[in-house]
């Protein structure tokens, strides 16, 4: 049936008792006399859907499978390597060199005790190994200060630019 070009739905319904039909939301009212219906029809196990994961798994054996093939093709080129004379292996900065000067005038890298024209060679040689090689120089605190600037000044002839003087911190009780 229309009305005013609007859809109404009409029905046919007897009146009844409200609690043999339903409430005012359709909802089905038990009648207390009646047995509360049981169901009798098994019910279904959950089962679990492999579908996405397998398209997962196989997803990454292609993608493996592929980049297996491009690394075998990249080894496949030929390229003809630099060939060198004197390889050295790769290796960690070189410690700084220890000049210990003491208060009589001597002069100690490790257990050697070196002049200045033999320290000035050894300071040569470890820069010509490294160029950034690190000189720290421990002068004795009451010792002549004329020895400490003539092992620097060697270190600026052989090229050290890297160079530290030791000290120490006083303690409280000391001047």
């Amino acid at each position: 049936m229309k009305s005013n070009g609007r859809l109404v739905r009409s029905t046919n319904v007897k009146c009844q008792k409200r609690s043999e039909v339903g409430d005012q939301f359709g909802h089905q009212i038990r009648n207390p006399k009646l047995p509360m219906p049981l169901k009798s029809a098994t019910l279904e196990e959950p089962q679990m859907n492999l579908t996405p994961m397998l398209d997962v798994v196989f997803n990454l054996i292609i993608f493996f499978m592929v980049g297996t093939r491009f690394a075998d093709m990249e080894r496949q080129f030929d390229v003809n390597l630099p060939k060198v004379s004197d390889a050295q292996p790769l290796t960690s900065l070189p410690d700084e060199i220890i000049v210990n000067v003491y208060g009589d005038g001597r002069i100690r890298v490790g257990k050697q005790t070196l002049t200045l024209e033999e320290l000035a060679a050894d300071l040569r040689a470890a820069r010509d190994r490294y160029a950034d090689q690190a000189v720290l120089v421990r002068g004795e605190g009451e010792g002549p200060y004329q020895i400490v600037m003539d092992v620097l000044s060697v270190c600026q002839q052989a090229g050290i630019t890297n160079t530290a003087l030791a000290t120490q911190i006083k303690s409280e009780g000391t001047r």
